[in-house]
């Protein structure tokens, strides 16, 4: 494990955020609003961690949102800044009712 849940919060918490124009993009076109992606991140726990990603390793965080809905937050922790990576609406075709473990 290269970092944690309470690293991103810290991060996030000290307002050193960093949106990817790909976030952005599919925030608006899945409806995601900033404050449903800090809700998810503030209670939610990492399901998956990629270690090999570049820049910087990131992870899947699964939480909920304002709408109480499920959110899945790809995000990363590098040079002291939570970076947003991407934000989806899991669904049950690629997860099982938990929306933490993959189908296989």
């Amino acid at each position: 494990m290269l970092f944690d849940i309470d690293d991103i919060r810290r991060a996030l918490q000290e307002d050193n955020i960093q949106w990817s124009g790909h976030v952005l993009t599919r925030m608006q076109q899945r409806e995601i609003k900033v404050r449903d992606i800090i809700k998810c991140v503030l209670s939610g726990e990492i399901i998956e961690y990629y270690s090999s990603d570049y820049p910087f390793p990131s992870c899947l965080i699964a939480g909920r949102c304002d709408s109480d809905k499920v959110l899945h937050v790809v995000c990363s922790l590098g040079e002291g800044n939570v970076w947003m990576i991407t934000a989806y609406y899991p669904n049950t075709n690629e997860w099982l009712e938990d929306f933490k473990t993959r189908r296989r």
